[in-house]
C-alpha cells in the first residue's frame, strides 16, 4: 500500500492492520504525510521567514539601522532616571563580544548587529549631553552681564533672538553656570556674530512643555547647550566689535544682505515668503498665510527641503551639462556628466549654507550629494540605502532632532517616495507628443503629492492638528509655479545681485508667490471644516515608526502590510481623549470643560471655560489648537470668595484654593482640589490634589474624569533627567 492510499486511521487496532506495519512506523509515515500540507498560519510564517532571509542576503538590514537607532533613543528618553554610565558601557561591550563570536553565523550575527544599533541609539543622547549639554538654571539671574554672540536665532524686524555664550557677571555677582543662553532683544540693537556685548539682562529657566507629549523646550534647549532664556532690560552695547572673519559670520552677513535686498525689492507679505525660500528665514511670514498654506497642503513650500534643493542643484547640474555639451572637444576629453554632478554638489552645499541648515535641508542636501556621488561612481542613485545613510548622518550628529516635526515629516515623505518608486521603470517613450508629456508631468505631480501627503498626514495631524484634504489639487498648481517661475527667478536674482540687477528677477518671483497664495486661499476654503483631524497620542508615532521601518525594509507588496497594520492599530491605540481640566504651571491659567462641550462632540469640537488666567496667552492657544477646543471666559461669573472658587459640573466638582483656610471644607467635598500653595497631607488622603509642589515638578497638568476619579497626566514625568531645571546638578 502506498502512502497516498493510507486509510483514515482512528484507533490503535486499526493501526496494526495497515500492511502489518508496527504502530510506531505507521504514525511516523502519517506525520510525514500531514506535514507536507501545513496549515495557512504555518505557511505564512515559513514564507515570512524566507522573505526576511532573502532581504538579509540582499543586504537590506542596513535600512533598518536608522530605525534601531531611533528606538534606542526613544527607550533612553522614556526612562525616568539617568542610567549609570558603567552599565551602559558594559552592555555595549557584551553586545560587541556577542557579534564577534557569532560572526560566522549569519542570523545570529545580524541579530547582534541590530541590537548594537539599538544600543548605539541608547547611548547617543547621553554622549551628546556630555559633549554639548548645559546646566539648566532653576530660578532667575538678574544683573549686568557680558557675553559673546554665537548665532542669530531669528529676527522678525521688531524683536530678535540671539544665542550667547561666555556669560559673565559684571556687578560682582556669581556668573550663571551656563554654556549658552537664548536672549530676546529689540531688532534695532541686533549685534553681529562674534561680537562681545554688555547689557542688563534677566535670565530665567527654560519653560517646559505646555501639553503632555508636546514640544519640550527644555529637552531641545539642553542638547543645544542652552541652559536659560532671557531678555535685555536696558540698552545693550557692543564692547568688542570683532573684525576677524569667520565662516559663520560671513554666511550670516551674506544672509542678512540678501534679506535686505529682498525687502527692498518686494513688499510684505510676499517678501516674507521670498526670505523663507532663499535664506530660510520664516520669521516675517504672517501667521494667517502660514495657516492657509498648511490647510491647502502647501506648507512644505515654505520649508527649504528636497523640492527646493533638487530644483536649484538639479538646475545647476543641467545648465553645466548643457553648456559643456556644446563644446564637442570638451566632451571627448572629460566626462561632462561627472563635472556637472560636482557642480550640483557645490550648488547644494551653498544653498544649504544660505538656508540656515534646517533638518529638512540637511537631509535633502545629503540625499543630493549621495545621488550626485552615485553619478560619479556610476551607481544607482535613488535607493533606500541612500536614505538610510542620510538618516544615519542626521541621527548621529543631532539625535534630539528625531523628536522635532521637521525630521519626522522630511524622512516620512522621502521614505514613502523612494519606496514607492524603488525599482520602477518608466514604460513611456521619449518620442511622445507634447500632450502626453504634459499629462505625464501633472500626473507625476499628483501621484508624488498623494504619496508624500499620505506619508506625512499623521505627523501633520499630531504636531499641527492639520489635515489637507485637497492638498493634491493645491500641489498640482503650486509645484509648477515653484519649479518654473519662483525658484528659477530666485536663483537668477541671487546670481545677479552683485550687479544690482536682482529686481528684474524678483518681479516674476513675486508674481509667482502671489499666484501660490491665491491658490492656497481657494484650496483652503474648499477644505475648511470638511475634515477634522483626530487627537493623536504619542503611541501613534511609535506605530507610525514601526510602519515606516517595515515599509523601508521590505520590497514589493509585502512592504504595504506594515501600512495596513498601522491603519488598524492607530485608531485603537494611537488616539487620545480631550481633557476635562487643564492647569498651567507658570501662569494662573486654568480651563475646565463646560456643559456645552457635549453639543459639539459630533463635530469633533469641544469647549472649555477659562476660569483663571489670561485669554489668548501662549498656553491657552496651545491647548486650544492641540485639543481642538474653544477656550473662552465662562458665560456666568465665576463663583469665588476670598478663600477660593468652586466649580460644579454634571459629573464632578472642583475647588480652587487660594488660602489655607479653605482646605478644611473643600478637601472633604471636592473631587479635585487645585492650589497654588502647598496642600496639607490630610487633604491628599481625602481627595485628589494638584498643588504648587505638583505644578513645580510636573509642569502643566492634564486631567480627565473617568466616572470615579480623575486621570491626571503631568507634562513632565522625568524630573530626574539632566535637561530638567530641578535636576540636582542644575541647582
Amino acid at each position: 500500500m502506498s502512502i497516498d492510499n493510507l486509510p483514515d486511521l482512528k484507533t490503535t487496532s486499526e493501526l496494526r492492520t495497515v500492511n502489518g506495519a508496527t504502530p510506531q512506523h505507521t504514525i511516523a509515515v502519517i506525520k510525514r504525510k500531514t506535514s507536507a500540507t501545513p496549515n495557512i498560519f504555518i505557511r505564512i510564517i515559513i514564507g515570512f521567514n524566507a522573505e526576511i532571509s532573502r532581504h538579509i542576503t540582499n543586504r537590506r538590514l542596513l535600512v533598518l539601522q536608522p530605525f534601531m537607532l531611533i528606538f534606542g533613543i526613544l527607550v533612553y528618553r522614556a526612562t525616568k532616571f539617568e542610567p549609570a554610565a558603567f552599565a551602559m558601557v558594559l552592555i555595549a561591550i557584551l553586545l560587541m563580544l556577542g557579534a564577534f563570536f557569532n560572526r560566522n553565523k549569519q542570523k545570529q550575527f545580524w541579530v547582534f548587529v541590530l541590537l548594537l544599533g539599538f544600543w548605539a541609539g541608547f547611548l547617543l543622547l547621553p554622549i551628546h549631553g556630555k559633549l554639548f549639554g548645559s546646566n539648566m538654571i532653576y530660578g532667575a539671574f538678574y544683573g549686568q552681564f557680558s557675553a559673546t554672540v554665537d548665532a542669530i536665532h531669528s529676527n522678525d524686524s521688531e524683536r530678535a533672538r540671539i544665542i550667547i555664550s561666555n556669560i559673565k557677571s559684571l556687578d560682582e555677582r556669581n556668573s550663571p553656570p551656563l554654556r549658552r543662553a537664548r536672549l530676546l532683544l529689540p531688532s534695532d540693537q541686533l549685534p553681529d556674530i562674534g561680537d562681545i556685548i554688555n547689557a542688563p539682562m534677566r535670565l530665567y529657566r527654560v519653560p517646559g512643555p505646555v501639553v503632555p507629549g508636546g514640544y519640550d523646550s527644555q529637552f531641545h534647549a539642553y542638547f543645544k547647550g542652552i541652559g536659560a532664556y532671557g531678555s535685555t532690560t536696558g540698552i545693550m552695547t557692543v564692547t568688542n566689535k570683532v573684525q576677524k572673519n569667520s565662516l559663520a559670520r560671513n554666511i550670516q552677513e551674506l544672509r542678512e544682505f540678501i534679506g535686505m535686498r529682498i525687502d527692498f525689492a518686494l513688499a510684505p507679505p510676499i517678501s516674507g515668503i521670498a526670505r523663507a525660500l532663499i535664506v530660510g528665514d520664516q520669521g516675517q511670514i504672517d501667521e494667517n498665510i502660514r495657516t492657509r498654506l498648511a490647510d491647502a497642503g502647501l506648507a512644505h513650500v515654505l520649508a527649504i527641503s528636497g523640492l527646493h534643493l533638487s530644483l536649484v542643484a538639479g538646475g545647476i547640474f543641467a545648465a553645466i551639462r548643457m553648456g559643456l555639451a556644446g563644446f564637442y572637444g570638451v566632451g571627448q576629453k572629460i566626462s561632462v556628466k561627472k563635472i556637472s554632478a560636482v557642480g550640483g554638489i557645490i550648488a547644494a552645499l551653498i544653498y544649504l549654507a544660505l538656508s540656515g541648515a534646517s533638518v529638512s535641508a540637511v537631509r535633502a542636501s545629503l540625499m543630493l550629494i549621495l545621488i550626485f556621488g552615485a553619478v560619479l561612481a556610476g551607481r544607482r542613485a535613488l535607493t533606500m540605502r541612500n536614505v538610510a545613510f542620510a538618516a544615519l548622518f542626521v541621527i548621529i550628529t543631532d539625535p534630539s532632532s528625531i523628536f522635532r516635526p521637521g525630521f519626522q515629516l522630511s524622512f516620512a515623505a522621502v521614505i514613502a517616495l523612494v519606496g514607492s518608486y524603488e525599482g520602477y521603470k518608466s514604460k513611456f517613450r521619449n518620442d511622445a507628443n507634447a500632450t502626453i508629456k504634459l499629462t505625464r508631468f501633472f500626473s507625476g505631480i499628483a501621484l508624488t503629492s498623494l504619496i508624500a501627503g499620505a506619508a506625512t498626514a499623521l505627523f501633520a495631524a499630531y504636531h499641527f492638528q492639520n489635515v489637507a484634504p485637497f492638498g493634491v489639487l493645491g500641489n498640482m498648481v503650486a509645484i509648477p509655479l515653484v519649479a518654473f517661475i519662483v525658484l528659477p527667478a530666485a536663483l537668477m536674482a541671487v546670481l545677479f545681485m552683485p550687479l544690482g540687477m536682482e529686481a528684474i528677477f524678483f518681479a516674476p518671483m513675486g508674481w509667482g508667490i502671489e499666484q501660490i497664495l491665491t491658490v492656497a486661499n481657494y484650496i483652503s476654503s474648499l477644505g475648511s471644516g470638511l475634515i477634522s483631524p483626530p487627537i493623536l497620542g504619542q503611541m501613534s508615532l511609535i506605530i507610525a515608526l514601526f510602519a515606516m521601518g517595515w515599509f523601508a525594509f521590505f520590497v514589493g507588496r509585502l512592504r504595504f502590510v506594515g501600512v495596513v497594520m498601522a491603519a488598524f492599530l492607530i485608531p485603537v491605540f494611537g488616539t487620545m481623549e480631550r481633557p476635562d481640566i487643564m492647569i498651567a504651571d507658570t501662569t494662573q491659567a486654568i480651563a475646565i470643560k463646560n456643559e456645552r462641550s457635549q453639543e459639539l462632540q459630533s463635530q469633533n469640537l469641544a469647549s472649555m471655560d477659562l476660569v483663571a488666567g489670561r485669554a489668548n496667552s501662549f498656553a491657552i492657544n496651545a491647548w486650544s489648537e492641540t485639543y481642538l477646543t474653544k477656550i473662552t471666559a465662562p458665560d456666568e461669573k465665576v463663583p469665588c470668595d476670598l478663600t477660593g472658587c468652586w466649580f460644579d459640573r454634571d459629573k464632578f466638582n472642583v475647588a480652587l484654593v487660594k488660602t489655607r483656610d479653605a482646605y478644611t471644607e473643600d478637601c472633604s467635598i471636592a473631587d479635585l482640589v487645585i492650589a497654588r500653595i502647598a496642600a496639607p497631607q490630610y487633604c491628599r488622603d481625602t481627595t485628589q490634589v494638584i498643588d504648587q509642589t505638583d505644578l513645580t515638578s510636573g509642569g502643566v497638568h492634564w486631567a480627565r474624569w473617568n466616572g470615579n476619579e480623575f486621570i491626571i497626566r503631568p507634562a513632565i514625568v522625568d524630573i530626574f533627567r539632566p535637561w530638567r531645571p530641578n535636576y540636582p546638578s542644575s541647582r
